[in-house]
Order: C-alpha cells, then sequence, then structure tokens
C-alpha cells in the first residue's frame, strides 16, 4: 500500500474495511500520500483558498483597474480564513473523536463553480451587486473545502497520526468481518427460534 510507506505505521493488523476509512475515496487517498506535516488540515484548507484565489485573478483583472492589490487583498483573506477553519475543525475532532464521514460529491463538487459563475456574473454586472449576492458567491466558493475538511479529511488526519504514533485507532471498533459473522449468527440464530416457535404452535393444533 502506498501510503504505508508516507505513515511509517503498521497498519498489517488492519482488516480491508479499516484501510478503505483511512485512505478514504480518490481525493482523500491523494492527501493520505502526502506527509503529515503537509497534509495537516490546516494546510489542506490553505492549499483549497489558493485555488480558489487563483480562479479568482481574470474576473479581478477583467474589472478592476487596479486589480492586483485588491485581489491579493482578498485572496490572503480567503486563504487565511480556510485555513483558520482547517485548524478549527481538528480541534473539534481531537476533541469529539468522530470518525470521517463521506461527502455528498455531488452537491460539493459543482458548488465553487457555480460559486465563480455568480462571481463573475456580479463583476460584469450581469447580476445584481448587492450584499445577498456577494455573500452567496463567496459562501458557494469558500464553504466546499473547509466543510470537507471537516467532514472527511479532519477525522482521517487524526487516525493516519495515529497510526504513525503506533496507535490503533480501530481498538474498540470490530472488523467488518466480525461484524458480518455476527449478523449472520444472529439471523441464524432468529430463524431458529422462529421455526422451534412455529413447531410448538403446530404440536398444540395436533
Amino acid at each position: 500500500m502506498p501510503a504505508d510507506s508516507v505513515w511509517d505505521g503498521d497498519i498489517s493488523s488492519l482488516d480491508e474495511s479499516q484501510r478503505d476509512l483511512l485512505t478514504g475515496g480518490g481525493l482523500s487517498k491523494r492527501f493520505s500520500n502526502l506527509p503529515l506535516w503537509l497534509s495537516h488540515p490546516s494546510n489542506i484548507g490553505a492549499f483549497y483558498g489558493f485555488l480558489v484565489s487563483s480562479a479568482l485573478i481574470l474576473p479581478y483583472a477583467m474589472t478592476e483597474e487596479f486589480w492586483f492589490p485588491l485581489w491579493l487583498l482578498h485572496a490572503s483573506l480567503l486563504i487565511f480564513a480556510t485555513a483558520f477553519l482547517g485548524i478549527f475543525s481538528r480541534i473539534v475532532n481531537a476533541f469529539t473523536k468522530r470518525m470521517p464521514i463521506a461527502v455528498n460529491r455531488k452537491a460539493l463538487y459543482p458548488m465553487p463553480f457555480i460559486g465563480f459563475a455568480l462571481f463573475t456574473l456580479i463583476h460584469t454586472d450581469l447580476l445584481v451587486n448587492n450584499t445577498y449576492s456577494q455573500y452567496l458567491s463567496w459562501g458557494l466558493l469558500m464553504i466546499p473545502g473547509p466543510l470537507y475538511i471537516h467532514l472527511s479529511w479532519a477525522p482521517r488526519w487524526r487516525l493516519l497520526c495515529m497510526i504513525e504514533d503506533g496507535i490503533t485507532p480501530f481498538a474498540e471498533m470490530p472488523a467488518k468481518q466480525y461484524l458480518q459473522e455476527q449478523e449472520s449468527d444472529s439471523i441464524e440464530s432468529d430463524d431458529t427460534e422462529l421455526m422451534e416457535v412455529i413447531e410448538e404452535f403446530e404440536s398444540e393444533e395436533e
């Protein structure tokens, strides 16, 4: 497993479902291959803010006369805000110890593009420019990254740190196979008890 060399942790005792929980989907799997200091939630948040800021260069350059100082100010604020939210998510997860939650990609991924479209329409006077439209466009641009970090990456990063420190994060979590066996045994037990009740009922009728 590629991430094994990055974490320097022993994951041989983990089952497949637990490894999937550690690495996550495509985006999380790429982040999990990075060194832990580089993939810190605040760094991932700052990187998201940088990507959004880079996409806004063209609208600023096309609509503002002295666009660079204004863009630099807004980009700095955006990167700082997303990095701060990443740190906040890390602190919250350190207390709650919540496991990663899969995000709804169909709802989350289009949001920055919708926000970018609204932002462009506002700055080209094709859409009314007021407080609500500004908040809506900036919110759609900014929310997806911190939301993904809070729900998925910050909890997963905590688990990766535990693996690197030699701590098993699933000590109190049964393996998937064990759960399936328990569920199967429970179903078989319920079926056996049901058959016994039916046989007793039939014998009483006779």
